[in-house]
């Protein structure tokens, strides 16, 4: 933590001056007490009270000062904030192999689960589209900040949804960045800060190279955080017959490693949770170093009020 003015931080001197001042006070009145011969008669003019009642409203009081005064020096922290037009594209991998129940219900249902529970935890404020990919990609949102038309997209990723089958890693990187691209007026000559989230069980099998849509992130500044989701003993069901679908993430680690996002493996619904989780308290967001004074002052104003209610509540009168 910087303080801007540091010097004022010398008022805290006042502050323990009358904390001093205090404790001499309350061996004085011990004193002046222990004169009183009539123990007795004492005790009913002055009945004994628990001591720290007597002493809460001055303490609470004297911290209050300490507070204002370290929020008058005007503290600075870094803060983490919401990038401005910051945009989060979110693909989903809806092929055939998605229907693989190694992964309980599937691979796709948990996979809708975890995206909708991502995107609720972003900050309303960001952009955020939806791509469906299998043998080709579309856009099934357009990135925006309608949350409801998203949680609407995610109901629509069904397999096949692409209406071609395969796995197309790179079509649905460019995809992606086309959305970006085209999320504002701004966006040709100034694109938002944006990242593509990417999330498949399989090497890529159609469309274009990811390594060279990779470049193309590259090009546009846009990371690409890849989840490599399944486990390599996954199989479908087809007409009665097992075929196997390994997860095979070498393609999205590169793709990732190019574009300096992250890779990560999921093999269960809960990591796939935890891994979004992750991705969410990073994308989109800046550190910025901001006055945080209000946190000093606002946490004094409580107790101040705090001393002054023990004051009255006990004592009938204010600090």
């Amino acid at each position: 933590m910087i303080w801007q003015s540091p010097i004022r931080l010398w008022l805290l001197l006042g502050v323990l001056a009358l904390l001093v001042a205090y404790v001499l006070a309350q061996r004085r009145h011990s004193r002046y007490a222990v004169r009183f011969t009539n123990l007795r008669l004492l005790d009913r003019v002055a009945p004994q009270r628990p001591t720290w009642r007597r002493h809460l409203p001055a303490g609470l009081f004297l911290a209050m000062l300490a507070l204002l005064v370290v929020g008058f020096a005007r503290p600075t922290d870094e803060v983490r904030v919401p990038r401005e037009r910051a945009t989060v594209m979110v693909a989903v991998d809806v092929s055939t192999s998605m229907l693989a129940t190694d992964v309980d219900p599937d691979r796709l249902t948990a996979a809708k689960q975890a995206a909708r529970r991502f995107v609720d935890g972003l900050p309303e404020e960001f952009n955020v589209g939806l791509v469906a990919f299998a043998g080709s990609a579309a856009v099934l949102v357009p990135p925006g900040t309608d949350r409801e038309a998203l949680h609407e997209g995610i109901e629509r990723l069904v397999e096949g949804a692409t209406g071609v089958q395969g796995t197309a890693i790179g079509e649905a990187i460019n995809t992606s960045l086309g959305a970006v691209r085209a999320l504002d007026s701004r966006a040709a000559t100034d694109p938002p800060p944006a990242r593509i989230i990417l999330l498949s069980d399989g090497a890529n099998t159609s469309g274009k190279d990811p390594i060279e849509a990779a470049g193309d992130a590259v090009s546009a500044k846009v990371p690409v955080h890849a989840i490599s989701f399944g486990t390599p003993s996954g199989f479908v069901d087809r007409g009665g017959r097992p075929i196997q679908v390994p997860v095979d993430g070498q393609t999205l680690r590169a793709v990732a490693e190019e574009t300096g996002g992250g890779f990560h493996e999921a093999t269960t619904s809960d990591e796939l949770r935890a891994v979004y989780e992750d991705i969410g308290t990073s994308v989109g967001y800046r550190t910025v170093r901001q006055d945080v004074s209000a946190r000093f002052i606002g946490l004094g104003l409580l107790l101040a009020m705090g001393a002054a209610a023990g004051s009255m509540r006990w004592f009938s009168r204010l600090p």
